[in-house]
């Protein structure tokens, strides 16, 4: 991962709530840029629920056909928020190649999972 990316993905555990939005919002700002970045940050924090999550959602923001790999592979992650955020990214993207994977989430164990599933085919 490349240094400014890593500092701001570290960034955004800031204890400071502005100071943590700024960091998002500056890959935000530049995501399309930022997608290697992003792809590796979902592996890099495998262990941070939150820059994990953040990494799913920026994908989803980052508008490319290159996130829908690692968003699928994020619908098996072990925590339900990404699962759920992973849904809804894969609808932003409106990836149509994506569908199995979010049909096999509607008999997730987690209902908002299911729920984040459901409206995602019917957006796609």
């Amino acid at each position: 991962m490349r240094p400014r990316y890593r500092d701001l993905f570290n960034a955004m555990k800031d204890p400071d709530p502005i100071q943590a939005d700024e960091a998002f919002d500056a890959v935000l700002f530049d995501r399309a840029q930022a997608i290697p970045d992003l792809i590796e940050a979902y592996s890099l924090f495998a262990e941070d629920l939150l820059l994990r999550f953040n990494a799913v959602q920026l994908l989803g923001f980052a508008g490319s056909p290159k996130a829908i790999p690692t968003l699928v592979g994020a619908l098996d992650d072990p925590e339900a928020t990404i699962r759920a955020e992973a849904c809804r990214s894969l609808e932003d993207l409106r990836a149509k190649s994506a569908i199995p994977a979010l049909k096999a989430r509607l008999n997730d164990m987690d209902p908002k999972v299911r729920q984040a599933a459901q409206d995602a085919l019917e957006r796609i």
